[in-house]
C-alpha cells in the first residue's frame, strides 16, 4: 500500500491519541536508514527513540530471533521458564553497577520497568512515597505519569494523578538551577512534603531524556547517594533512554562510579524488541513475595534471544568505542555550528547523546521552540528524521545508531547545517 492509502486508514482506524503525525510510513530499514511504503529514503537520527543504538535489523539480532521463532515463541515464563530468561538475567546482573550481587527481573516496555521498580523498593523499605525531579521522563502508564516531570502531553486529558509522588529541582546551570539549588530543593521535599521516614526512593535520570539532554554533574549523584544512604531510601536509576551503549558506557551512571540499590533499563536493549529489566541489590529484589511480579508476556523468549544478541554485538564491533568516536564527531559539528549560527547555544554530549539547544537570544538563553520545530519539520522533507525534546521544546537531540557510516552521518549532518542556514 502507498503512503496516502495507508493514511486514509490511520485517519479511519487509529485514536487520534495514538496516531503519529507522518505521513511517510515505514517500509523497510537497515542500519540508519529507513525507506517508506512510497520508496523514499530517510537517514534516521531518531533510532525509534532510541532503540537502535546497534541499527536497524542487525544480522546478529535478527538471526537470533529467526533461531528463536523455530524453537518456542511463548510459554510465560512463570508458567515454564525457558533459557533466555535466565541467560539475560545472568548477563545483566554481571554489567550492571548495582550494589552487592545483583538480582534481575523483565518486563515489556521502560514504563513497566518503572513501575516495577516503584513497586519493589515499597517492598523493600515499606514505605509508600516517591521523590523524582522536574525534566524527568518515565512512562505513560498512570504512576509514571505523575512521576513525569513534564505535563504535556503525558498527563493532559487524563484526570487526577496517582498521589505519593514529589519533586525536587534538577541541576541544570544554563537554565539556572545550581546543584546547590537542586540539593536544597530535594531536601526540602524531604522536609515538608515526602517525609524522610515516608520515603522509599528517589528515582533520576543520570541524564535527562525527554528533559533536554543534560547530564547530572557527578558531584549531584554522589550527594544523592549520601542522602538515600542517610535516611534508608532507595536510589533508583533509570536508564531507559541513556543505557546501552549510548554514552560512551554501557550506562550512564557508570561515569559517576556511583552505584544505585535499582535500575531500570529498556529500549536499545534487544533492538527494538519490546523487553524491559528491573535489576537491584538481591535483598531488595527479593522483598516482595512469590509471583508479585511479571505478566504475561515479560521477558519474551523472542525479545530475551535480540537482547543476547545485543549484549555479543557490544563485545563482538566494540560497540562502547563506537559510541565515543561518533560523539566526538557530532561534538565537533556542533562546535562549528555555534560559531556559525547565532540560534546554535550549548551543544553538549556525553558519548553519542548529543543535543544543542536552538534560542533567539544567546546572551539569555531564550528559547526557540518555534524555530526548533520548523528545523524538525524541514529536515524530514529532505529525507532525515530528527527529534526535538526539552521542558522548553527548543533541544535539537540526536538518536541516530551508533553503527551508522561515516557517508550516512556526514549526509545526515549536511541536512541539518542546511536547514539551519534556509531557516535563520
Amino acid at each position: 500500500m502507498s503512503n496516502a492509502e495507508l493514511n486514509e486508514l490511520k485517519l479511519k482506524y487509529v485514536a487520534a491519541g495514538a496516531a503519529s503525525p507522518a505521513t511517510a510510513f515505514a517500509d523497510r530499514a537497515e542500519n540508519a536508514e529507513i525507506w517508506d511504503a512510497d520508496g523514499n529514503r530517510f537517514i534516521d537520527f531518531a533510532g525509534g527513540i532510541g532503540v537502535l543504538n546497534v541499527g536497524h535489523r542487525h544480522p546478529k539480532v535478527v538471526a537470533a530471533v529467526k533461531a528463536q521463532l523455530d524453537k518456542v515463541m511463548h510459554t510465560c515464563q512463570t508458567v515454564m521458564p525457558y533459557e533466555g530468561y535466565v541467560k539475560v538475567a545472568e548477563k545483566l546482573s554481571q554489567i550492571v553497577p548495582v550494589r552487592g550481587h545483583a538480582k534481575v527481573m523483565l518486563a515489556n516496555s521502560g514504563a513497566e520497568a518503572l513501575e516495577n521498580a516503584i513497586k519493589i523498593a515499597r517492598a523493600a523499605t515499606g514505605r509508600s512515597n516517591i521523590i523524582c525531579f522536574d525534566g524527568g521522563y518515565h512512562g505513560r502508564t498512570f504512576y509514571t505519569m505523575a512521576m513525569n516531570g513534564k505535563v504535556a502531553p503525558y498527563q493532559t486529558d487524563f484526570g487526577p494523578m496517582p498521589g505519593t509522588v514529589f519533586r525536587a529541582p534538577y541541576p541544570v546551570d544554563y537554565h539556572g538551577v545550581s546543584e546547590d539549588e537542586a540539593l536544597r530543593g530535594l531536601h526540602m521535599a524531604l522536609k515538608t512534603d515526602a517525609g524522610v521516614n515516608n520515603t522509599a526512593a528517589i528515582v533520576l535520570e543520570p541524564v535527562l531524556g525527554e528533559g533536554g539532554f543534560y547530564p547530572a554533574p557527578k558531584s549531584f549523584l554522589e550527594k544523592v547517594r549520601a542522602i538515600c544512604d542517610e535516611h534508608g531510601i532507595l536510589m533508583i536509576i533509570d536508564e531507559v533512554q541513556s543505557g546501552f551503549g549510548r554514552t560512551g558506557k554501557m550506562f550512564a551512571i557508570e561515569h559517576s562510579g556511583v552505584e544505585p540499590d535499582l535500575m531500570t533499563m529498556a529500549k536499545s536493549m534487544a533492538d527494538g524488541m519490546p523487553i524491559s529489566a528491573v535489576v537491584g541489590t538481591d535483598k531488595h529484589m527479593d522483598a516482595s513475595g512469590p509471583n508479585s511480579l511479571g505478566g504475561t508476556y515479560t521477558g519474551s523468549p523472542t525479545s530475551c534471544a535480540a537482547a543476547l544478541a545485543v549484549m555479543e554485538v557490544f563485545e563482538e564491533e566494540n560497540i562502547l568505542e563506537k559510541s565515543q568516536a561518533l560523539g566526538n564527531k557530532l561534538a565537533e559539528r556542533f562546535g562549528g555550528w555555534e560559531n556559525k549560527f547565532d540560534c546554535v547555544d550549548n551543544a553538549r554530549n556525553m558519548g553519542a547523546m548529543a543535543a544543542f539547544e536552538l534560542v533567539k537570544d544567546k546572551a539569555n538563553h531564550t528559547p526557540d521552540p518555534e524555530l526548533t520545530a520548523k528545523v524538525c519539520a524541514k529536515a524530514r522533507e529532505h529525507g532525515l528524521i530528527l527529534l526535538s525534546c526539552g521542558l522548553h521544546g527548543n533541544t535539537i537531540r540526536f538518536l541516530m545508531p551508533v553503527t551508522i557510516e561515516d557517508s550516512v552521518l556526514n549526509e545526515g549532518l549536511d541536512i541539518v547545517e542546511a536547514c539551519l542556514e534556509a531557516l535563520t
